[in-house]
């Protein structure tokens, strides 16, 4: 068990399920948490068919400096003011478990959760370096993967050495509804539109 950082126990748990729900896993660093995370929240939401979508704010990300990370609690009092669908619910889970590897997150989250079908949400930008992502096999074979559009990485699906490496595996577009039905390796890139918003463009301007 690892320290609280001064969080309500209601982010430090798991959120509550039930057997035959689904849910979107959207997860991330938030630093900031911006209006481009928002809208692919709400793009998963309505075109996967969601129950819940967990808006899972990291600990830490290991591919990015640690001197830039925001405390834990901002990031989250930031992310809950951006949401406002009672469907979302903000969690930072992983700090209780010590996680920091997303694919040790989903082997969490299945074991714990065996009656509920999960999607892991991700935008675009991050398709490009899913591979340096440790177990990033793994990743795509625990659950279907969601790829949602984000500005100037729309190609990233065709040349992205994930979209090479699982290019049998992709879902056509209009079964986005019944991703939750497949048995990963699944993924899907779904269109719509998009913000030219990032976090890091928008901790540039607070320098």
């Amino acid at each position: 068990m690892t320290a609280d950082h001064g969080l309500d126990k209601r982010y430090l748990t798991m959120p509550h399920t039930e057997r035959g729900m689904v849910i979107g896993l959207f997860g991330g660093s938030f630093n900031p948490p911006h209006a481009g995370h928002a809208l692919v929240a709400e793009i998963a939401l309505r075109r996967l068919g969601l129950d819940q979508l967990w808006w899972m704010v990291t600990p830490g990300n290991p591919l990015k400096n640690k001197a830039d990370l925001a405390p834990l609690k901002s990031r989250i009092d930031a992310c809950e003011t951006l949401i406002s669908d009672p469907r979302i619910k903000v969690t930072a889970f992983e700090q209780t478990f010590g996680l920091t590897y997303t694919a040790n997150t989903l082997r969490l989250i299945k074991a714990k959760n065996p009656h509920v079908r999960f999607i892991w949400i991700m935008g675009a930008d991050n398709l490009r370096s899913f591979h340096r992502w440790q177990k990033w096999r793994k990743i795509a074979e625990t659950f279907p993967i969601a790829v949602i559009d984000r500005p100037g990485a729309t190609l990233a699906y065709l040349s992205s050495t994930m979209a090479q490496a699982y290019s049998h595996a992709r879902v056509d577009e209009d079964d986005a509804g019944i991703l939750w039905t497949k048995t990963a390796p699944a993924w899907i890139f779904i269109h719509g539109p998009r913000s030219t918003l990032s976090s890091t463009a928008l901790r540039n301007e607070h320098r």
